[in-house]
């Protein structure tokens, strides 16, 4: 067994002989047991399965209810729509409230953006055909979602010198309530906990998922995310197999929650949703009918970090969107074929 985040990386895998299809086990209750099951498709296609997702969640808006309401915005009602995101923006900057924490230093945080405005515009079939080569990572819906980012990035929403903050800074900023909304994963809560010197803002944190963008051929239900998960080598044991099936098993599973890993079967799924953000996130992922997994660790690595590079170049007013969207394929043209 070795760990896997899925997707195109273990499909590669899968081609070069090295992984062990275990479908004519996972058919039945073990398939069935999986609450996740977009996640789960990530984990094999043509109806052969590599591995299971273990421990799986979802990229959305992390807010702090207490500068929305100092804003004059309902902190029980966040924006569903991309109108009413932008306007919250403004709302907060009108605060004077810095509206959005980046620590855009470390590229990948920036690289969430773009992706989920992909996602929203192009959906999973903009995705998949740019990948299998039918189509362009340089085609509209991926120069739109730069389109829409710039939209964001002209507002001057992040803090200041926010292109050479860390992640970490991200994560204090937000902990230590001097910034209204990142866009993260599942860990965040722990994260600006960690790092911040007033321990974090406690229940004023708040999470709502990435809005439904005007015109978008995405189903606004898709979901941006990633975990972890294990895969199966081509010459695993059964013993292996029965191994797998018990980390994913109620049992293994409740009692990883316990320790803060988000449970990808449902019978274990209740030792975490009396949390409102965990049960947001559940929910997001259960219900997604495509589950996105993070582009720099779907793709390639050469590719991954070629989209990390060119969208940290719209951040920092360095490329246009159509630049953008060029330079990820141009690398794509290459490392896909």
């Amino acid at each position: 067994l070795f760990h896997s985040w899925g997707g195109g990386v273990l499909w590669q895998f899968a081609d070069a002989g090295l992984l062990r299809n275990i479908a004519p086990e996972l058919e039945g209750d073990w398939k069935d047991s999986f609450s996740a099951q977009a996640a789960l498709e990530l984990y094999g296609r043509d109806g052969e399965y590599y591995g299971v997702p273990w421990s799986w969640g979802a990229v959305g808006f992390f807010y702090n209810k207490a500068l929305f309401a100092q804003a004059g915005l309902d902190p029980e009602n966040p924006p569903a729509t991309w109108d009413e995101f932008v306007a919250a923006v403004q709302a907060l900057k009108d605060a004077g409230i810095t509206p959005i924490s980046l620590g855009e230093g470390d590229k990948w945080p920036g690289h969430f953006w773009w992706v989920y405005l992909a996602i929203r515009l192009g959906g999973q079939d903009a995705f998949l055909a740019a990948y299998d080569r039918s189509g362009s990572f340089a085609d509209e819906p991926f120069v739109q979602a730069g389109d829409y980012l710039k939209q964001v990035i002209d507002m001057e929403p992040f803090p200041e010198g926010f292109l050479g903050l860390a992640y970490g800074d991200q994560a204090r900023l937000m902990g230590d309530g001097q910034a209204a909304m990142e866009l993260m994963g599942q860990w965040a809560p722990s994260v600006e906990a960690d790092n911040a010197e007033s321990g974090g803002i406690g229940d004023d944190l708040a999470w709502f998922p990435f809005p439904e963008v005007p015109g978008g051929a995405g189903n606004p239900n898709d979901v941006l995310g990633g975990g972890d998960g294990y895969a199966v080598g081509a010459n695993a044991p059964d013993e292996a197999v029965e191994f797998l099936r018990f980390l994913t098993s109620a049992e293994a599973q409740r009692k990883g929650a316990e320790i803060w890993m988000v449970p990808t079967v449902a019978a274990a799924e209740d030792v975490i949703t009396g949390d409102p953000i965990m049960a947001s996130i559940i929910k997001a992922r259960n219900e997604a009918p495509y589950f996105q997994l993070y582009y720099d660790q779907f793709l390639p690595p050469a590719l991954g970090a070629a989209v990390n590079d060119a969208v940290e170049k719209l951040f920092a007013a360095a490329a246009t969107p159509q630049e953008v969207a060029a330079e990820i394929e141009d690398v794509a043209s290459f490392e896909l074929e």
